[in-house]
């Protein structure tokens, strides 16, 4: 039986094997690393880019924090889903996008690009930030695709400030992404606001004293109703929880979600037409002994295991699952 340094030494992408937790060469879920797409379901890629941030930086560590905060979460079988993702979910770790933060101006078209040839090969991408400022080339790549998205985003702030146009800046890109047509904000939900903006551009705001009053599975009822059909794409901010569960990010706030509520309404989400995931402003030199890079892993390794289950993946029947 082969063991340890899967991330490179794996001929298929379907491959699982013993790792020393503590050692070994590092990459998402111990995905093997490769570019080569074929027949690859999610490709994971890091996108280590920081610039954008009002606030506190180190966000651009988050990619390599988050990898190696996911080597418990590749030993045994996925909890609560009960089955080994990777048996029906062809993965691989692409790396990371290359940004030139010297010049700011290519960074959009850069992210954007990589995304769109990721896309193109049919995989679906799970990325890793950097700042919340990534995800807006990202969803334009996702929106060329698709069509207009709907999007679930999971954050303390509404990102819909008004600015200039061409800005890179990690609070307003949503209101610039709605203005052009990019997000659909008629069917999408923003999850976890406690900061004031005049304007709800349109969103579906569910703050997070909403969803401590109301609970997991109405939170839930309002985000699949709004959304429906169409194609989803969920941005996942770890600012989103409170600061005891993440301490680790630029813009903490708060009075925010409890990991477990954020991860209850993650895994409540795969009946959803899923096409894409970020998370993003995991900032480690903010953390404290993994907090926020171990939540932020749990989120994305769950969401992986949606699509498995998408590709038929079976377990056992836990709450809502």
């Amino acid at each position: 039986m082969s063991k340890g340094d899967q991330a490179f030494r794996a001929k298929g992408n379907n491959e699982r094997w013993p790792e020393m937790t503590y050692g070994g060469a590092l990459s998402f879920l111990r995905r093997r690393y490769s570019r080569d797409l074929e027949g690859v379901d999610v490709v994971v890629s890091g996108v280590p880019y920081d610039a954008a941030v009002s606030y506190r930086s180190g966000c651009r560590l988050g990619p390599r924090a988050i990898r190696e905060a996911s080597v418990q979460l590749a030993e045994l079988k996925a909890f609560p889903f009960g089955f080994d993702p990777f048996e029906t979910l062809s993965v691989v770790d692409w790396g990371d996008c290359m940004v030139d933060p010297h010049h700011p101006e290519t960074v959009p078209a850069d992210i954007e690009a990589h995304a769109a040839a990721i896309l193109e090969s049919g995989a679906k991408m799970l990325t890793f930030g950097g700042d919340h400022f990534v995800a807006y080339p990202l969803i334009k790549a996702h929106a060329e695709k698709y069509g207009p998205i709907s999007l679930i985003q999971f954050d303390a702030h509404c990102d819909t400030w008004e600015d200039e146009p061409g800005r890179l800046d990690h609070g307003s890109m949503f209101a610039r992404a709605a203005s052009e047509g990019v997000i659909d904000v008629t069917k999408s939900t923003q999850i976890g606001l406690r900061t004031y903006n005049d304007s709800d551009h349109g969103f579906e705001i569910l703050t997070t004293p909403w969803v401590h009053r109301n609970g997991i599975d109405a939170a839930l009822d309002v985000i699949k109703a709004r959304a429906g059909d169409t194609p989803v794409y969920i941005s996942f901010d770890v600012d989103g929880l409170d600061p005891a569960f993440a301490p680790g990010t630029g813009t903490p706030v708060a009075g925010g979600l409890a990991s477990w509520q954020a991860l209850e309404l993650i895994r409540g989400l795969g009946s959803l037409n899923l096409i894409g995931m970020d998370v993003v402003e995991v900032s480690p030199p903010y953390d404290h002994a993994e907090i926020t890079a171990l939540a932020a892993a749990t989120v994305a390794h769950d969401w992986l295991c949606l699509m498995a289950q998408k590709n038929g993946a079976k377990g056992v029947e836990v709450g809502r699952l």
